[in-house]
């Protein structure tokens, strides 16, 4: 079952937090089309949260179409994002790790290499390289 976490210094809201775990979690294939998502009372206990935020994220999900609750029952996966198969994504992470590692080599810390990666994503982006 996922596990959720609340970064406080990020900026981001905590229910748009939550939405962005459920996708990366989808899109890595850590949960799949029928799996359930932790009851909201789950999530409030684990996080101290307000229940709404937690509502709010589940709701933002269901409008996405990636998840639809049951009345009674839950909220389940419904349908995945889209993207690379799971089975591309070990060979994926691989290479990302040994260019993370010579990034850390070269003497890049962790704002560094975000700034790096993202200035390069959006070059590609530009050129019609990467998807948005």
């Amino acid at each position: 079952m996922l596990t959720f976490h609340l970064d406080e210094s990020s900026g981001v809201p905590a229910y748009l937090q939550l939405v962005q775990q459920v996708t990366y979690a989808l899109r890595l294939g850590l949960l799949q089309v029928g799996d359930q998502l932790p009851s909201v009372r789950e999530v409030v206990a684990a996080l101290v949260i307000n229940p709404n935020t937690v509502l709010k994220a589940y709701r933002e999900l269901e409008r996405m179409g990636l998840v639809a609750s049951r009345q009674g029952r839950g909220t389940f996966v419904a349908r995945t994002p889209g993207g690379a198969p799971p089975g591309e994504l070990p060979a994926l992470r691989q290479d990302l790790l040994r260019w993370l590692e010579r990034a850390g080599e070269a003497g890049l810390d962790a704002d560094g290499v975000l700034a790096l990666f993202m200035s390069t994503f959006r070059e590609a982006q530009d050129r019609g390289r990467a998807t948005a």
